[in-house]
Formats: C-alpha cells, sequence, structure tokens
C-alpha cells in the first residue's frame, strides 16, 4: 500500500478512536481544528513516523500492565509489600496519648525499598475489629486510583505496579472513599517508599578551596550511610482526637520528625556522658530522657566526619517545609532522578513532595537538621546529627570499657534510631549498628527485639551508666 495512504487511514482510525472514546467533541476540537492535509506533508517526517510504529505502538505503552498474574510472569523481580491498617493508642509529648491510625502498628508505617523496574505487590489487610476501613495511595505508582479506594474491616485488598521512577515517594491511606483522608493521614496513616536507580546512586562531587582560593573537586563513591526523615503535623484536641478545625486553620498542635516531636535530642545517658549527671540537660528540650519511654527515648543521629551520608527525606504535612542543617551545607539536592541543586543553604518542599540530600560533615560536632520555620521548630520539628567525637568521649569510653578502642561515629557505641534508618538499598553503608527508636506499638517494639537485629537502649544504657560511673 502507498505509504501516503498508509498513513492516511492511521489518522483516520485514531480519529475513529477518539470519537468512541470521547465523543464528537473531542475528535473536532482535536482532529478538526488541526486539520492535516497529507498531501502538503513532508515525505521525510511521514516516513519517520511510519518507521516509530506509528501510534499503533505509543497507544499501547500508554497503561502501564498493572495485572498481578501478567507481572509475575515477566520476569521482572517481585518485592511483597503487606501492611495492616489498625487504630492505636500513641505517645505524645507531656506523659499524654493520641488516637491514632497506624499501617502495621508504627507511624510513620514501614518503609518500601525497590530497585527501578521492580514490581511491587501491596497487600493491605484491615483486622475485623479495626474501627473503620482504609485505604493505600502508593504515589510511585502509575495506575488507576480506583485501585486505592478502602477496604472494609475483616478484608484484605491487593494490587501491583511496576517501580518505574526512581525517587522517594509517599504513600498514605486513602480514607473511606476518600472521606475522612485528612483525619486518617494526620493520625499517622503515612510512609515512604524508595525506588532506586536501576544504575545506581552517583558519585558526590563536592568543591573545596586550598588556601589560595583555588577550586578543589573532591569525589566521593556512590556508597553512603543513609537516613530517612518524614515531616509531617498533628491536629488534636486537649483529648487526643483529631481536630479537622484546626487542620483547615492550619493550626497544628506539633511538628512531628518520623512520627515524633523532638525525637532526635539528647537523652540521660548523652547528660551522663557530657555532665556527669543524668538530670543535667545538654539541649534547650528533652522531653524523652526517661528509660520508662523505651523504644520513643529520644537518640541522636552520629555520621563518621569525611563520611558521604544520604538522606531521604519526605514532607507529608500541610505545612512547607525549609529543610536545612544549621551549621552544614547541603551538597546535593535530587529529586525524582534529577540533581536540583549543589552547594545550598536551605531546600524547599511543599506537601507531598521529597527529595534526596547527599552530604558531607567536615568537623567534628552537633549539627541541628531543622524545619527553617521557627514554629516549626519550637513545635518539634528539630534533632540533632553527631559528627565524629565532638565531645572527646572516647577516651572516656574506652576507659571504662564502653568500647575496645576509639571509634569514627559514636553509632558503634550506641546505635542510630531504627525509624531513621531506611531498609539497606543499592550504594548503602551498613550502620554500625541500629538501636530501636519509633512511635512504635509495644507489640512491634517487643518483635523488633526479639528479632536480635536491634539494640534495646533502655536495657544496655543502664549497663553503660553503671561502667561510666564505678
Amino acid at each position: 500500500m502507498n505509504k501516503r495512504i498508509s498513513m492516511l487511514f492511521t489518522i483516520a482510525a485514531v480519529a475513529v478512536m477518539g470519537a468512541t472514546l470521547f465523543g464528537s467533541t473531542y475528535t473536532q476540537t482535536q482532529i478538526a481544528g488541526q486539520s492535516l492535509d497529507i498531501n502538503k506533508m513532508d515525505i521525510d517526517v511521514i516516513e519517520q513516523i511510519h518507521q516509530m510504529g506509528g501510534l499503533q505502538l505509543v497507544m499501547p505503552q500508554a497503561f502501564a500492565e498493572t495485572d498481578c498474574g501478567a507481572l509475575a510472569d515477566t520476569g521482572r523481580n517481585v518485592v511483597e509489600f503487606n501492611l495492616t491498617g489498625e487504630s492505636v493508642e500513641l505517645p505524645i509529648m507531656g506523659g499524654k496519648t493520641y488516637n491514632a491510625m497506624t499501617f502495621s502498628g508504627q507511624v510513620p508505617g514501614p518503609t518500601l525499598r525497590v530497585t527501578q523496574g521492580d514490581v511491587v505487590q501491596m497487600t493491605l489487610s484491615i483486622p475485623a475489629d479495626e474501627v473503620t476501613g482504609h485505604g493505600n495511595d502508593m504515589h510511585a505508582s502509575q495506575m488507576t486510583a480506583l485501585a486505592f479506594d478502602s477496604v472494609n474491616p475483616g478484608e484484605t485488598s491487593q494490587y501491583c505496579y511496576i517501580a518505574e521512577s526512581a525517587g522517594v515517594f509517599k504513600y498514605h491511606c486513602s480514607g473511606v472513599h476518600l472521606i475522612g483522608m485528612d483525619q486518617h493521614v494526620f493520625s499517622g496513616m503515612y510512609g515512604i517508599a524508595i525506588v532506586d536507580p536501576a544504575n545506581g546512586y552517583k558519585k558526590l562531587m563536592v568543591e573545596k578551596t586550598s588556601g589560595s582560593g583555588e577550586l578543589d573537586r573532591q569525589f566521593y563513591d556512590a556508597d553512603a550511610l543513609e537516613f530517612q526523615l518524614q515531616f509531617n503535623q498533628l491536629y488534636l484536641t486537649p483529648e487526643g482526637n483529631y481536630d479537622a478545625g484546626a487542620m483547615f486553620q492550619h493550626h497544628n498542635t506539633a511538628t512531628v520528625v518520623n512520627g515524633i516531636q523532638f525525637g532526635y535530642v539528647p537523652n540521660m545517658a548523652h547528660n551522663l556522658l557530657i555532665k556527669g549527671d543524668v538530670n543535667k540537660n545538654i539541649f534547650v528540650a528533652q522531653p524523652w530522657n526517661g528509660l520508662e519511654n523505651k523504644q520513643t527515648q529520644s537518640q541522636l543521629l552520629y555520621v563518621e566526619n569525611n563520611q558521604h551520608v544520604r538522606l531521604f527525606v519526605e514532607n507529608h504535612g500541610n505545612e512547607p517545609l525549609f529543610f536545612h542543617i544549621v551549621g552544614e551545607i547541603l551538597d546535593r539536592v535530587t529529586q525524582g532522578n534529577r540533581v536540583q541543586s549543589a552547594a545550598t543553604e536551605t531546600w524547599l518542599l511543599g506537601g507531598s513532595q521529597n527529595m534526596i540530600v547527599d552530604l558531607v560533615f567536615d568537623e567534628p560536632g552537633a549539627y541541628a537538621l531543622v524545619n527553617h520555620d521557627y514554629a516549626a521548630i519550637y513545635t518539634g520539628g528539630i534533632g540533632l546529627f553527631v559528627a565524629g567525637d565532638p565531645f572527646g568521649l572516647n577516651p572516656i569510653l574506652v576507659e571504662k570499657g564502653v568500647i575496645p578502642a576509639p571509634v569514627a561515629s559514636y553509632a558503634y557505641a550506641f546505635g542510630n534510631p531504627s525509624d531513621a534508618v531506611p531498609p539497606m538499598g543499592m550504594n548503602s553503608i551498613k550502620h554500625p549498628a541500629i538501636n530501636i527508636h519509633g512511635l512504635y506499638t509495644d507489640d512491634v517494639a517487643s518483635e523488633m527485639q526479639a528479632s536480635g537485629d536491634y539494640v534495646a537502649l533502655w536495657e544496655e544504657i543502664p549497663k553503660v551508666a553503671a561502667m561510666l560511673t564505678s
């Protein structure tokens, strides 16, 4: 068949398809409104389109395959992600509790980590005694929103998708047929999916200057020590119930990082190490000091100097996140799989936005991570990174037998908090130790302790304190 006539048939077929799918209005405005005179088109352009397969190649790709059975047969890696939706009481500052809604008994929910191109098989189960239904909207997917509809108590739902795009992506409860979605999310039903790039992460380049002012580019391997930081707000009545009126007015009760206000500040052990007294606080706000707090006792974030550190940051809330680390520069900011900035002080994330921050802590010290909105800082949106040995504790820890030899990071003695440590993925450096820390139910914390993979510091701190005071 003549190539021009063949192309004319292709265009006509599209017009008929448009009329069928969208009605005659679509066809008239989109086709007739930009009519094509096939006799006036460049034959080379027509040939290029024909060689590309025309719309016969494009149209089938416009709809992603999401059938679990079909995807299982593609040869792709399938990652199961199983969640339960359950309402529980969880602690907040001041010795109070609030009525939380959770994925699998924790806030935020478990982190999903996959590689670009993997199939995610998400299964959501709602216990029969749950007070309401819940859904799960996964922003890493590209599929019909109908899959995210609520699941009734006593029922289970499953869907599958291909994690096509690399980056950090929110997931959250979609309420009951979208009704009450705000309540479910701000009560704790949110989490993240990390999709590692198919070819891995890039090396980090940091520009420094010599004494003469000349630029010196230093390159760090793609492997990095990783943390996850998820920001949100709480809107609560004095009784600990969700306050929709306060939410609509943006009058939040608290700013939380990984579900907790001031969750990454010093505790009694740090008071003892630095001031020799568990009751002498070394930070302006230490609301989670006591051992009785167990998994919610505050913990610091420890890194080595001159180490590549990677942060996965998500803003789940209504308020903007002005992410800043006091005393440091964000050496690289990536969103999706594209670098957005290098050597910047602060990066703005709106609601449901994310980024990957790469940086290196050059000097020993304590560095505050904040939402550089002062209201957010004073209501809980702050934590501390401790780089190297800024307090000169290595000799003391070695002398008292807490550690056998000097260490590059206090993480070797105390571990890093579990809720801030994502699952291992591509280009991950393993943390020296991980302690049990997070807004978990007691059942979740007990399971973690029983696994033997985590340190229960509420049991270990008294032993360390006894060694230090002996």
